[in-house]
């Protein structure tokens, strides 16, 4: 994510989602009410992991109503007598556990359902929601808003850490990636655009439905499916499909800067792939919505979204384009396994702008480096611990800039050919899973041959200013 303005995983995998309350039902027990991310402890759900979302919406922008159909598959961690789903503000119709219809109660955002038989461990089971409403937007006061942001003519989808729930039923923590089929039905003359790649459309009855597919697993806060009246442009490049998406309300001057913007992601991709290691996903591509209601850019999953106002300049626009990009990699393909690392994707993405703009004979990544670090050490900046920041500082500046310059520290430290082997194989090696800080350290100091402890400990842990690292 970009605002303008601005250890073992497998161990926390099956903590989490066997997790379960001390009081047991019949058969079997409860699935915990959260997954027990440290700042949000209701997020997502235990007992199960999701493996396929197949939703159906239909959007009338006239009414701002959106009905849906979510039809979930999941694995049972345990023996589960009830489950919980996060899903907030819109209206169930029905719900059924392996076509039986089933009971359910709501606590807040947390919906609890219980299947007529407890699902045995080992059990896939399909639980379909049928439901629909008004979404309502999140505002928070730190870390902004997010939701389904009604526009002129359809919505914009987008937020962090939560937006899923205010949309579809949902486990909703990025530990718990699916594979997603979206289906969104709108009026005939309108588009909607969602992730992954388009498998069709079709007319009747004046509404049109389109088809999306998501095949490789993504955390639910990168879904969307977003609407409204669109310039879309598909082309592949690399052996990438590329799907745009302009709106042509945009004001003319920040329409063309976003067009020649993402014209050059096939570069900007390849770009990447040099000191990331090969593109993960089969789609990519960008969104950018006629809408000022929200003010920052989001990494959704092959299909970034960007408030016009990034687009203000030929340079801003490629500039956010990279970090978003950059994004696929560290954020999307590897996701925190705890929202307390977000530094994990947002110091790789701001590096890559550094990069970017090295390459680019705009400043070197040590000047830029240089030019952050002149802060004063009474300044605000040196005191936000960037290795934990607290959830009310998830997106605030230092967790972006400290973290670049926390890469260009390791940078220095290990040599260009150690920490580029160290992003290459850090990728690679975790494609399409999830991960943690501490794993990272281990990680760096493994390929480098070197104890990091103190540099990462100076650098993430300590709120105060690091001593200069040595070039």
């Amino acid at each position: 994510m970009v605002r303008r303005a601005a250890l073992v995983i497998t161990a926390v995998l099956s903590s989490v989602l066997a997790a379960t309350p001390a009081v047991a039902g019949p058969g079997g027990t409860p699935g915990a009410p959260g997954i027990g991310d440290p700042y949000f402890p209701l997020d997502g759900n235990g007992g199960y992991d999701v493996k396929h979302y197949g939703l159906a919406i239909t959007y009338t922008p006239e009414t701002d109503v959106l009905a849906g159909r979510a039809t979930i598959r999941a694995r049972a961690t345990q023996n589960l007598s009830a489950f919980n789903l996060d899903f907030e503000g819109l209206t169930i119709r029905s719900i059924t556990v392996d076509g039986r219809s089933a009971q359910w109660s709501r606590s807040g955002a947390e919906l609890t359902v219980t299947p007529r038989r407890t699902l045995r461990y080992g059990h896939t089971f399909v639980t379909k929601v049928v439901y629909d409403g008004i979404p309502q937007i999140i505002r928070d006061p730190n870390l902004g808003d997010a939701g389904v942001f009604a526009t002129d003519d359809g919505v914009t989808i987008i937020g962090q850490p939560d937006v899923a729930a205010t949309w579809f039923p949902v486990n909703d923590h990025p530990i718990d990636k699916a594979s997603y089929d979206i289906d969104v039905t709108v009026p005939a003359g309108l588009e909607a655009v969602s992730n992954g790649l388009l498998e069709g459309r079709s007319t009747r009855n004046g509404w049109t439905t389109w088809r999306w597919e998501a095949r490789e697993p993504m955390a639910s806060y990168l879904a969307t499916a977003t609407v409204g009246q669109f310039d879309l442009k598909k082309y592949r490049a690399g052996g990438i499909t590329y799907i745009d998406a302009l709106d042509p309300a945009l004001p003319e001057d920040i329409y063309n800067t976003a067009a020649a913007s993402f014209a050059r992601q096939p570069e900007i991709v390849k770009f990447l792939s040099q000191r990331f290691g090969p593109y993960p996903f089969s789609a990519s591509g960008g969104i950018v919505d006629n809408n000022e209601e929200f003010g920052f850019a989001l990494e959704n999953q092959t299909r970034p979204i960007y408030a016009p106002g990034f687009f203000d300049s030929q340079e801003s626009g490629d500039a956010v384009v990279v970090h978003e990009l950059a994004h696929m990699w560290y954020g999307d393909s590897l996701a925190v396994a705890r929202w307390s690392d977000i530094w994990l994707n947002e110091a790789f993405a701001s590096y890559a702008e550094w990069m970017w703009s090295e390459d680019q004979g705009l400043g070197t990544a040590q000047e830029i480096f240089d030019q952050n670090y002149a802060r004063p050490a009474t300044s605000s900046f040196w005191t936000l611990r960037i290795g934990d920041p607290g959830a009310d500082h998830l997106f605030d500046g230092p967790v972006y800039d400290r973290g670049a310059m926390t890469m260009h520290a390791l940078r220095l430290t290990v040599g260009d050919a150690k920490f580029f082997r160290i992003l290459r194989s850090w990728a690679q090696q975790n494609r399409g899973g999830n991960v943690s800080t501490a794993q990272f350290i281990a990680h760096a100091e493994r390929v480098s041959g070197q104890q990091l402890d103190d540099l990462f400990n100076a650098w993430l842990f300590t709120p105060s200013k690091p001593p200069a690292p040595a070039a």
